[in-house]
């Protein structure tokens, strides 16, 4: 499922990393190694891959924005007690309104959807779809504003949606299947929600810590999200929920969030940036050959070309807006 990356999406969004460093609420004050910041790394393209498929076993056995909202509130909460422990003081007044507006967008869209979007397309589909989202950022840009596009930009595009229409070649009779065009719909709709809450983003800049926010946004659409799903007839009482779905929850919340954090602000302090964002690119790797491992995901030729085109375009319309 989506995840928010502060520091990616602040990227995108034109923050500079410096500057949330300043913010960082585990920031490292001596440099590490180069090997242990390498391998930093390895975890988050590993781990953050990975949550896909937890994802997907989870919602076999729970309803998709129940099992969301569950995680998003356990996550969130850490970081709330985190900051308030270290006496941060809670957002005053119109601070309330990029947190609320952000925990919209970022979690109880892009998170809670693109989660009920695996219980209908497979890990690996899901995980390609939500990582072209950076060209969703250039469309709503082009739609906005007047700027050209660099030929990079513009050959990347094209590689970005061309690869996601070859993936698509083979799928075209699943869309007869409501539940499969439900699924495309569900996650096409997250990723476009996170590319808003990346614009978002910029629009309000840094006027509350990010990262305390961050924490702040998932406890309120973990507490949004378990409402809504509490109301409909699929709802499981929490001690009805099974252990398959609470070793799901746990994955997601240690392994997806506390961990492959800490090694990704480890690693962003210690290896230049461009290394870093490569996590971006192994993610889908990582969750289309597990997918077809653990889940039995069809990995064919047209999967396989198809995503790495995708994802080559990705890599170059980022490439093209960060030299510009």
């Amino acid at each position: 499922m989506l995840r928010f990356n502060p520091a990616k999406s602040f990227e995108f969004a034109g923050i500079s990393r410096k500057k949330l460093s300043e913010y960082n609420p585990l920031k490292i004050r001596q440099k590490g190694s180069k090997t242990k910041a390498i391998f930093a790394l390895g975890l988050v393209c590993f781990f953050w891959g990975t949550t896909w498929l937890a994802s997907k076993e989870g919602v076999r056995y729970m309803p998709a924005l129940q099992l969301a909202g569950i995680r998003q509130f356990i996550g969130g909460s850490v970081y709330v007690f985190w900051f308030i422990a270290k006496g941060r003081k809670l957002p005053r007044g119109r601070e309330w309104g990029p947190v609320i507006v952000l925990s919209l967008l970022n979690f109880l869209l892009a998170n809670g959807l693109s989660t009920w979007g695996v219980k209908f397309i497979s890990a690996g589909l899901a995980s390609i779809i939500g990582a072209i989202f950076p060209l969703w950022l250039v469309v709503i840009g082009l739609l906005v504003s007047k700027s050209r596009m660099s030929a990079m930009a513009i050959i990347g595009m094209v590689l970005g949606f061309g690869g996601i229409c070859v993936i698509f070649i083979e799928h075209l009779s699943d869309f007869l299947n409501p539940n499969f065009t439900f699924g495309i719909v569900l996650s096409l709709i997250a990723t476009l929600a996170w590319a808003f809450g990346t614009l978002y983003t910029k629009k309000q800049a840094i006027s509350f810590n990010p990262y305390f926010s961050l924490g702040l946004q998932m406890v309120i659409s973990g507490i949004t999200l378990f409402t809504i799903s509490s109301l409909n007839r699929g709802y499981i009482s929490l001690f009805q929920i099974p252990w398959q779905a609470w070793a799901a929850i746990s994955y997601l919340v240690i392994f997806g969030s506390l961990v492959s954090f800490i090694a990704y602000l480890y690693a962003l302090q210690n290896l230049p940036t461009a290394l870093t964002s490569i996590y971006a690119y192994i993610n889908p790797v990582v969750a289309v050959i597990l997918g077809s491992l653990i889940f039995d995901e069809k990995l064919t030729v047209f999967i396989a070309i198809g995503g790495v085109t995708a994802i080559v375009g990705v890599y170059l319309v980022n490439r093209a807006y960060r030299v510009r």
